[in-house]
């Protein structure tokens, strides 16, 4: 009995084990669709006689794929099953990646990117899920393993693009080996997919129409909502706010990936020291008053004092870890997950969206910042207000069970 027992905690370790490695591979992916674009979009303007329009859109995508994809993936988790429907998002992430890096027409390479985005943002939503399902005594851990690979990827694709452009003198090979990465996350999935969880296909608590009735729902949704503005926000700003202050194109850009470098230590601290605590609402005051002291210090002190401004930024950037953590501490239930998991995102990156247009309009009519910093810090506000509510230790269920009586 001792070996038979010693062989099956062999074979849940290994699966285990498998299964980190499946989440890390995935992780690292979601974003590389997103940011591997933004540094050559010059360079695809002009090869693809792509039109203001058409940038203007393929900068959009990411939100709208976010949102609507991410909205139907609980539904589409019940009826493949989430292990199959995660492989299903890699391959359909890396056949984007793959298509528009051979193509030469802009409607394309949009159908492509949006094909792309759609494996991104069904990775999104499932993953939470799956560290609830599969680790629910180690949601802290691995929300942090998560985070940082999320974060890891979206700094791999930034920084080595160019370098990839510049060595090969082809953007085509810049953008299309970031589908090597997905075929790769794919493997360990292959394998996962004979574990297969068993699904509630009758399972309608997790519905978004639902959710939709739920206080906490909604100030989960906007807190990942406001989150994700403020980041839009600074990934597409900062560069003009420090030019505008005087520095040049090279240390804003230095400035720029010191911040976007800084992600992962926040992503590896913010979920290990929050998961110590049943209530997050010490920890989303602290995050606020990081971001308050960085935007006021970018705002009115000297700006060859910048650089430790954002850092107090980048603090605050913990909000994001912050917000996936609360989809799995907020629930009981995989199946809660998933549905607060779509609905938190779907919802705040369709608020997130607005923001960068917002900010452009305001700096254009106003002709300076101080109304854009503004506008910042009552979105920070908002965060909190929010933050407060999500933060404090309850359940999703329990609200629901409330709301039936």
């Amino acid at each position: 009995m001792s070996v038979i027992a010693q062989e099956s905690r062999t074979r849940t370790g290994s699966l285990a084990w498998l299964l980190v490695l499946g989440i890390v591979l995935a992780a690292l992916n979601l974003r590389t669709a997103v940011t591997s674009v933004g540094p050559l979009l010059d360079q695809l303007s002009a090869g693809l006689g792509m039109s203001s329009v058409g940038t203007g859109l393929l900068t959009t995508l990411p939100v709208l794929a976010f949102a609507s994809v991410g909205a139907i993936t609980p539904t589409l988790a019940r009826r493949i099953g989430e292990h199959r429907l995660l492989l299903l998002a890699l391959v359909t992430l890396g056949v984007g990646l793959l298509l528009r890096s051979l193509v030469g027409s802009s409607t394309v390479f949009l159908l492509s990117s949006a094909l792309a985005l759609s494996g991104g943002a069904v990775g999104n939503v499932l993953i939470p899920t799956l560290i609830k399902r599969h680790f629910p005594k180690r949601t802290g851990i691995m929300t942090t393993v998560y985070t940082t690979a999320l974060a890891a990827g979206t700094m791999l694709a930034a920084a080595a693009t160019v370098p990839i452009e510049r060595a090969s003198g082809d953007w085509h090979i810049a953008l299309g080996v970031w589908a090597l990465l997905a075929v790769v996350a794919a493997i360990p999935w292959l394998a996962l997919i004979r574990n297969e969880p068993e699904r509630d296909t009758g399972q309608q608590d997790s519905g978004i129409r639902r959710l939709a009735r739920s206080r906490l729902a909604w100030m989960v949704a906007v807190y990942f909502g406001t989150q994700s503005m403020i980041a839009y926000i600074m990934f597409g700003w900062l560069a003009t706010i420090l030019t505008d202050n005087g520095f040049s194109t090279g240390q804003a850009g230095l400035v720029l990936g010191i911040f976007t470098a800084l992600n992962i230590p926040v992503s590896i601290v913010v979920p290990a020291v929050a998961s110590r605590f049943r209530d997050q609402r010490p920890m989303v005051v602290g995050l606020v008053v990081s971001y308050v002291i960085g935007f006021l210090g970018m705002w009115l002190a000297p700006p060859s004092t910048a650089l430790v401004w954002v850092v107090f930024v980048s603090i605050g950037m913990g909000s994001f870890p912050l917000a996936l953590m609360m989809l799995g501490l907020r629930t009981r239930t995989p199946e809660a997950t998933a549905g607060l998991s779509a609905f938190g995102q779907s919802a705040g990156y369709l608020i997130a969206g607005a923001g960068p247009l917002l900010v452009g309009l305001l700096r254009e009519a106003t002709g300076g910042w101080a109304v854009p910093y503004t506008m910042m810090l009552a979105v920070v506000g908002v965060q909190l207000l929010t933050g407060l509510y999500a933060g404090r230790n309850r359940f999703l269920e329990d609200e629901a069970g409330k709301m039936e009586a």
